[in-house]
């Protein structure tokens, strides 16, 4: 058996949270999709005794577009093979300059780089697109923060700019931040969303009933969740069983206002005494809910619409604790 390829990686720690941080690398890195953000992927976050961002896939294969189960195995695609808080930057449907773009020329995906459209076919975020341009990257190291920064020039489609992600452990707090910068150094606006994947999968552990998210409003389902997995009262969703298998719980989450302290999300597991908030200093635009018999994913959404030569910024905060 061949040995695991080491992949470019870092770690940060506090003293109280430890962090692995795998580090962008077109050739050798652990995440080389075009659909998520290259920049802070993390591989391992462990706080109290618990690991809450282990990688919930066995192996990527590029035969699968999205993934697969294979018995007790899942097998993920490039561009889905990825773990923790993970965010992809989407415009509308698709990606930044898709749609004006001809076969053969670039468009956008913003924290990977300028990618070749190959056909006419419409933008599929599971289709690993060649990457023309992947920019200039940097990053700085210390003992508990890394700061990746990318610089796309405009290839002529009207679309370039300048990315900055810190992640950062606060001092002697539980507490993870994700800084963000983003400045269109482009002719064109930059207009869409940017959301986190956030894979958890507190100490492998698959949802199920020692689950229970928590929003700070009341819950109004865009689309019904399976009655048989979830349950949702009041405020909080509960799963009725432990998802095995294929079973997949999911649906978009309404209820939330233009209040930004509504970004504002718990997950907890009593059965592990460990739980963490999630909060942001920008409101929801809209939110999901992704679980299968691995992670537990609550997908919340931001807008930005970012003019030439203007700069947009947002912060995400994680507070990891025991009940």
């Amino acid at each position: 058996m061949n040995p695991a390829p080491e992949f470019p990686k870092t770690e940060i720690t506090n003293g109280i949270v430890r962090v692995m941080l795998y580090l962008p690398d077109a050739k050798a890195g652990f995440y080389r999709g075009t659909r998520f953000d290259w920049a802070g992927v993390v591989g391992s976050l462990k706080y109290a005794g618990h690991e809450f961002y282990p990688q919930w896939f066995q192996r990527t294969d590029p035969n699968v577009r999205d993934f697969i189960y294979k018995g007790a195995e899942i097998a993920a695609s490039p561009c889905t093979a990825i773990t923790g808080p993970s965010e992809e930057f989407m415009a509308s449907s698709h990606a930044l300059g898709y749609e004006e773009a001809n076969p053969g020329e670039t468009f956008v995906k913003i924290g990977v780089g300028a990618l070749r459209k190959p056909d006419d076919a419409g933008y599929d975020r599971f289709r690993l697109y060649d990457i023309v341009d992947g920019g200039i990257w940097t990053v700085s190291m210390r003992a508990n923060q890394v700061e990746f920064g990318q610089e796309l020039p405009d290839l002529g489609a009207g679309y370039g700019y300048i990315y900055r992600k810190t992640v950062a452990l606060a001092d002697s707090k539980p507490r993870m931040i994700l800084k963000h910068s983003l400045r269109n150094t482009g002719k064109k606006i930059i207009e869409g969303s940017v959301y986190n994947h956030n894979f958890l999968y507190l100490d492998h552990q698959s949802p199920g009933p020692d689950f229970v998210i928590e929003l700070p409003f009341e819950i109004e389902l865009v689309q019904p969740l399976d009655n048989n997995l979830v349950a949702v009262r009041g405020n909080k969703i509960n799963y009725l069983k432990t998802l095995a298998g294929e079973d997949r719980a999911q649906a978009f989450i309404g209820g939330y206002g233009a209040d930004w302290r509504d970004y504002d999300i718990r997950i907890e597991n009593r059965k592990l005494g460990a739980g963490l908030r999630i909060t942001c200093n920008r409101p929801l635009s809209r939110m999901y809910l992704w679980s299968i018999r691995a992670p537990l994913s609550v997908e919340p959404f931001i807008d930005m619409h970012i003019r030439p030569g203007d700069t947009f910024s947002w912060k995400i905060t994680y507070d990891f604790y025991s009940l």
